[in-house]
């Protein structure tokens, strides 16, 4: 290049499923047929009454300009009654709620609003490389703490309270837990809240998988005093299969919510007034619709844990989420070989653990994000490749 890019892309690299979506796409084009069970990409539909909704308001003639930066007062109000509904949590929805283009965005304009050049991030490991490379792109510095499948994958709090933490601005968490599937109840959340207020420090929770195979829904903001010193993010991407569609929030305390939005607010212009409504709609889904859904991911857990068996990987029953993670068999030298094997001799793709930080090395996930007779005949030609090569793993 004859002009040299800024130095802060120097601190992340491409994303890996980036890089491997190109990889599988050029082995497609190749002829081959591979089954994809890396990326949690929901492949169902959202409820036929959010596609009519979009349908719709998307014919009306007065809804295709510019829209609010925090999102129409009907999205954030369905946004305050879904988590009222489900999660307990009183939310005012004139200011205590703002409307993103998918959470993901969020972890960038909250880090861009609180961390300053040289301040720390305190980042799951493993977790989400997003909450990582976020961190450095604001020139702030990445704190790894640890999550231990012997603690089921919470923190150690009482550890990172014997080290120094008055560099500390901002505190990422994530239950239920993505890669790992754990969750974490209100006592877990009571720690974090009163760690948060002892500290001074800022706690993210980034909450979009509460309502897959998860009866027990969790909120960070239903504990006492935690609008104080806490966020919540949350998403349609998965709990209502709107992944591209790119509707989230961030709610919490007002004053917090007005520096998120002067980061928001020079960098788009709003949301398609269509898709907020539609998004109205998805919010105000029957129970009935979340029970048929899981209804779907529990076959296809099923098929998943076939898989992990057959792998020799162990897993915990409990885990709920997207995903199902599992501990790879001693006599496998690392994750990553193991599911570069698998796609070369079975065009099959699971996630390699160790994208998600080094905790994550003696693992991979399966996406539950493919229909069941899939997931069946991935395990197919796994055990078929098993068999036939002598593959050793138990």
């Amino acid at each position: 290049m004859k002009v040299k890019p800024a130095d802060r892309t120097n601190t992340v690299q491409e994303y890996y499923f980036s890089r491997k979506l190109r990889q599988i796409d050029q082995m497609r084009q190749a002829g081959k047929d591979v089954i994809n069970l890396g990326i949690g990409s929901p492949d169902r539909a959202p409820s036929a009454a959010t596609i009519r909704r979009l349908a719709g308001e998307a014919g009306k003639p007065n809804v295709h300009g510019y829209q609010s930066y925090n999102g129409i007062y009907a999205l954030r109000k369905a946004f305050s009654g879904w988590y009222q509904r489900y999660f307990g949590v009183g939310l005012d929805p004139e200011n205590e709620i703002l409307v993103l283009m998918g959470s993901k965005e969020g972890i960038m304009h909250i880090t861009m609003a609180f961390v300053n050049p040289g301040e720390e991030v305190l980042v799951p490991n493993p977790g989400y490389p997003t909450y990582s490379s976020v961190t450095n792109l604001a020139g702030g510095r990445v704190r790894y703490y640890d999550l231990d499948e012997k603690r089921v994958w919470q923190p150690d709090l009482e550890s990172l309270e014997e080290t120094d933490l008055s560099r500390v601005k901002l505190m990422w968490i994530n239950y239920p837990n993505m890669p790992t599937g754990s969750s974490a109840g209100e006592g877990l959340f009571r720690k974090i809240v009163d760690f948060a207020s002892r500290h001074n420090i800022l706690v993210c929770n980034d909450n979009p998988y509460s309502f897959i195979l998860n009866n027990n829904y969790n909120s960070i903001l239903s504990v006492e005093g935690a609008k104080d010193y806490c966020l919540e993010l949350n998403s349609l991407s998965k709990s209502h299969n709107m992944a591209g569609w790119r509707v989230g929030m961030v709610a919490g305390n007002s004053e917090y919510l007005k520096e998120v939005l002067k980061v928001k607010s020079n960098t788009d212009s709003g949301m398609f007034q269509p898709m907020q409504m539609a998004a109205v709609e998805a919010l105000g889904n029957p129970d009935s619709w979340y029970e048929e859904l899981n209804s779907v991911y529990r076959e296809r857990r099923s098929a998943a844990e076939s898989i992990m068996e057959m792998l020799g990987c162990t897993i915990d029953p409990d885990q709920a989420g997207l995903f199902l993670w599992g501990k790879i068999p001693e006599k496998v030298s690392s994750c990553e070989v193991l599911v570069e094997d698998i796609l070369e001799n079975t065009n099959v793709f699971i996630t390699p653990g160790f994208i998600f930080g080094s905790n994550g090395e003696r693992f991979v996930r399966i996406s539950l994000c493919m229909d069941e007779s899939r997931l069946k005949e991935a395990g197919g030609r796994i055990s078929l490749f098993l068999e036939s090569s002598g593959y050793n793993l138990v």
